[in-house]
């Protein structure tokens, strides 16, 4: 019996994947392609982070990046911005500087001063 490869369900999550692979070769950044690898990764087992985590883990001045959900649980007191494929509505309320993965793609392709978490 071979394995089926579980598919893609939406076109918007399908095509990012694709330009963050893209882009992986051709600036050559290991960031891209390891965020391309998380989102392809089952809905089930994608990351959930909550702002409390991002604050905990990041420093001043940097780039959250997480490869999946963003939750509403705590507070942001750091000067961070975070990029996200999907941000929950509270979360969106709470925080001032987020933005999707596409958004940070084309202001940063280098991936300076961006942290994955999760």
């Amino acid at each position: 019996m071979t394995k089926k490869k579980r598919e893609i369900q939406t076109l918007q999550l399908k095509n990012l994947i694709e330009n963050l692979k893209k882009l992986s070769r051709e600036k050559n950044i290991k960031l891209w392609r390891a965020v391309a690898k998380n989102l392809e990764r089952p809905r089930r087992i994608r990351r959930k982070i909550n702002i409390s985590k991002i604050e905990k883990y990041c420093r001043n001045g940097e780039t959250a990046l997480i490869p999946g959900k963003v939750l509403s649980m705590g507070e942001l007191k750091k000067n961070v911005k975070i990029a996200a494929y999907q941000f929950s509505e509270k979360a969106k309320e709470k925080l001032k500087d987020c933005m999707s993965i596409e958004d940070l793609m084309k202001k940063n392709p280098e991936g300076k001063k961006v942290r994955i978490i999760g």
